[in-house]
């Protein structure tokens, strides 16, 4: 068997109803949470509130935190691992607990498509506080059954409790898993999602639209057709007046939803671009102007990187860095720190990052004497920078002032806080003094 440790958020392999993740890296929480999500800890209270002995509540968070959970296979009303203990071969360990019913998932999809938002926050891998109303969806006490091939009788035992920790990562990084187990697959939910999205959508517009102002096509020939009383024959002469221009929306519309093709690009790849169309035609529409038409194809990249919604890198966010980064000839990490750099500071953040350059003499100069008598160290000039071994300022073509991190020694600079006219002030903010 294979034990070698995986990444947290590896794509899983799986068909709809079966679903394999490598060996979880745990990152507990400084408050000593194993979740993040408030699904998660829903998942972790249940296990918690099970447990007949907090001893082997805490040796077996103590197991998932050394790595001691080797892969894991979520099937519907299931949650099966290796565990390994104090012998040499593993315990094969396993969470059960009950599907929802039919009228269960009827309510959670009657929910879910209750807003557009809840469907765009769940294709963003986020749960809606909304579907708490669902009955049977989150774990309640006693709800999760533990089973180990351990001779330890405990309730759980300290191998099932650190399978329950280590599951609440997987919940964290995608609640499809929770639906899985709960007896429904992510493409089934996705269709399903869709189909429902789309006849709301169908019947929203109808009821909404007002009647639109048409010309018919046969009075519109008509008028325009030789030997036709009135009709002058000449160019343009006779047409009738076309309706007046649709009056503009108050916002921008939302892409629909589609679910995942093997064949197909990714669909929150394609929601991100569409979403962005949307924005710019919008824009265009009301102002004649296209705010990013000037971009090169990398600053629209790192533009659109630094719009994906949510923070921090998702399982999506990855797949997008990953994506965009390529097509450009970059690197990943040349991107998330693109988007470091351009949510500090728009374009010219970006520009910051990129481009050092030769500042005339007045605010640079007057940098350094301002920074020691605000008694910080000294800082070693280089072009438009002034660096000492761990932070670094970049005076921008704005005049304003960057402030970048890096550990010590590495020369492994990352965009950090907010611009500002004064060198002290920036590096207050960075220092969070």
């Amino acid at each position: 068997m294979n034990h070698a440790r995986g990444t947290r958020g590896a794509a899983p392999r799986h068909d709809d109803r079966r679903r394999s993740f490598p060996q979880v890296a745990p990152r507990e929480a400084p408050d000593g949470r194993f979740a993040a999500t408030w699904w998660g800890n829903a998942w972790v209270e249940a296990l918690e509130d099970t447990a007949l002995d907090p001893a082997r509540l805490a040796r077996g968070k103590a197991y998932a935190g050394r790595g001691h959970v080797d892969a894991i296979t979520v099937t519907p009303g299931r949650v099966v691992a290796y565990v390994h203990g104090s012998r040499t071969r593993p315990y094969r360990t396993e969470i059960r607990m009950r599907t929802l019913g039919d009228d269960g998932w009827e309510r959670f999809l009657d929910e879910a498509t209750a807003r557009p938002e809840h469907i765009a926050a769940l294709l963003d891998k986020d749960v809606p506080h909304a579907l708490e109303a669902v009955t049977g969806l989150l774990p309640a006490p006693g709800d999760l059954v533990p089973d180990c091939s351990c001779p330890d009788d405990g309730y759980p035992c300290k191998h099932a409790a650190a399978l329950c920790y280590q599951a609440a990562r997987l919940l964290d990084e995608d609640p499809f898993v929770l639906f899985l187990m709960r007896g429904r697959g992510e493409q089934e939910l996705l269709a399903e999602l869709t189909r429902r999205n789309a006849a709301r959508s169908a019947a929203e517009t109808t009821a909404a639209a007002p009647p639109m102002p048409t010309v018919p096509a046969r009075a519109a020939l008509a008028a325009t057709a030789p030997g036709v009383p009135g009709a002058s024959g000449a160019p343009g002469a006779g047409l009738l007046a076309l309706p007046p221009p649709l009056p503009l929306p108050d916002r921008p519309g939302r892409p629909a939803v589609f679910p995942p093709d093997p064949e197909a690009p990714d669909p929150l790849a394609l929601d991100l671009l569409a979403s962005e169309a949307a924005v710019r035609a919008h824009t265009f529409l009301a102002t004649g102007h296209d705010p990013v038409a000037a971009l090169t194809p990398w600053q629209d990249a790192v533009r659109l990187a630094a719009a994906h919604p949510g923070s921090g890198l998702t399982a999506s966010t990855r797949a997008l860095y990953r994506d965009l980064a390529y097509a450009l000839d970059r690197t990943p990490t040349d991107l998330a720190r693109a988007v470091a750099a351009w949510r500090q500071g728009g374009a010219a953040g970006l520009a910051v990052l990129e481009e050092p350059w030769d500042p005339p003499a007045g605010p640079f100069d007057r940098a350094r004497p301002a920074l020691l008598a605000a008694d910080f160290p000294a800082f070693r000039p280089w072009r438009n920078r002034l660096s000492t071994e761990s932070l670094q300022l970049r005076l921008g073509r704005d005049g304003l002032w960057y402030g970048y991190e890096s550990d010590t020694g590495r020369e492994d600079w990352w965009p950090r806080g907010d611009p500002d006219p004064d060198p002290v002030g920036t590096l207050t903010d960075l220092l969070g003094r």
